[in-house]
């Protein structure tokens, strides 16, 4: 006789666990401690089985038998229930283990080692805020490039498309990872090139006409002021590196009878070398003996525990009469870029290189900081020689 819910709720438990039967396998497994447990007996492959369907009353009579109608209809099908819920559980749990989030989370445990700390928690508080909420439990491999547009232009939308390309590119290499590693076999995010407006930001000024740089660089010789600012305003076009390294560098770093810089790169944490010209090692040695004894090259003037502040070689730039539409301290790299190549006629990844960008071989290995160190140490010492060339002479002499 089938069950009823007023006999389901009557039932009392036993000494031993009691079968209550309803109808085609289903019954109520009641035992000792009070519990009742729904199962299915059936038969596959001549063999007889049990699929647990739930426990009452969370699952209820009705429920129950919709539950066994599911699992006869997988085994007319041929398909053993219970080795399908194995399956599926599995799926559920592979799909868990491979979600975007935590795929991301692996690819930032990874490389945030070799990144500078400000830089690495600017990404994981990015996917954050604007990716995990809205995709971060998606299994990364069923991740389409609509589904990600639509992320991305949500950030988009309010305002921050500069944040909505790094989202992007961060996504990207995630997928990459995922890609290398296996739980993806493609990255979407190829696929939006263009989708996004580009970002319509403002370039650092800076002067590339040879007359213009002769013009600076006659002022910048000219200028009085105290002899750590004049010796940073000289070195910053020789070496053209980022302004916060250059108020920075520390004498250990700097080795002056190889004519070699050596320091780690602010932005990404990696390690650089600086050839120095012959010009740039006479202007250190001439600076050495008033803070050679210190940490700083270019000790503040209030403190030698600290560097010079940032603004000081903005401030003497401007009591110049150099304005912000002129030149910035981030310009001398711009316009070290662009004669380098340009009139020089250098090798572009050697320039990349030296300005500290990611440059790979053709092979997609990254250089290490030893690589090209000649041809680099040749276009230093060439970069230097021109520019006195251009401060002594008018354009059209040059």
């Amino acid at each position: 006789m089938p069950l009823t819910d007023t006999a389901i709720r009557n039932t009392k438990p036993g000494l031993k666990p009691t079968k209550f039967f309803d109808e085609r396998g289903l019954f109520l497994l009641v035992t000792p401690a009070g519990g009742k447990w729904w199962r299915l007996k059936y038969r596959f492959d001549g063999k007889e089985k049990l699929l647990s369907l739930g426990v009452y009353p969370d699952v209820g009579l009705k429920d129950a038998r919709e539950r066994r109608d599911t699992a006869r209809r997988q085994i007319a099908d041929g398909i053993d229930p219970s080795l399908n819920r194995k399956a599926e559980k599995s799926l559920r749990q592979r799909q868990v283990a491979n979600s975007f989030e935590l795929v991301s989370r692996e690819w930032y445990e990874k490389h945030a080692p070799n990144w500078v700390a400000s830089h690495g928690d600017r990404i994981i508080r990015r996917l954050e805020r604007d990716i995990f909420p809205l995709i971060g439990k998606r299994p990364i491999g069923e991740i389409a490039a609509p589904e990600l547009l639509d992320v991305v232009r949500r950030i988009e939308a309010r305002g921050a498309l500069e944040t909505a390309h790094r989202a992007l590119s961060n996504c990207g290499q995630v997928f990459r990872y995922a890609v290398a590693t296996g739980r993806a076999t493609r990255d979407p995010s190829g696929d939006l090139r263009g989708a996004l407006p580009p970002v319509k930001g403002e370039h650092f000024a800076a002067v590339t006409e040879p007359e213009q740089v002769g013009a600076i660089l006659r002022s910048i010789n000219d200028y009085q002021g105290t002899a750590t600012v004049v010796c940073a305003l000289r070195l910053a076009p020789l070496v053209f590196v980022r302004p916060g390294e250059l108020r920075a560098a520390e004498w250990a770093h700097i080795d002056l009878d190889t004519g070699e810089w050596r320091y780690t790169v602010t932005k990404t944490g990696t390690p650089h070398i600086v050839p120095l010209a012959t010009q740039a090692v006479a202007l250190l040695r001439e600076l050495q003996p008033l803070t050679g004894h210190g940490r700083y090259v270019f000790p503040s003037a209030r403190t030698s525990a600290r560097p010079m502040s940032d603004n000081a070689i903005l401030a003497a730039m401007r009591r110049m009469g150099i304005s912000k539409e002129e030149m910035s301290g981030h310009g001398f790299r711009a316009m070290a870029r662009t004669i380098l190549d340009e009139v020089l006629g250098f090798r572009p990844d050697l320039i990349e290189h030296q300005l500290a960008h990611a440059v790979k071989d053709p092979n997609g290995r990254a250089y290490n900081r030893t690589a090209h160190l000649p041809e680099r140490r040749k276009m230093m010492q060439q970069w230097a020689d021109y520019l006195d060339k251009i401060t002594a002479l008018r354009l059209s002499n040059v």
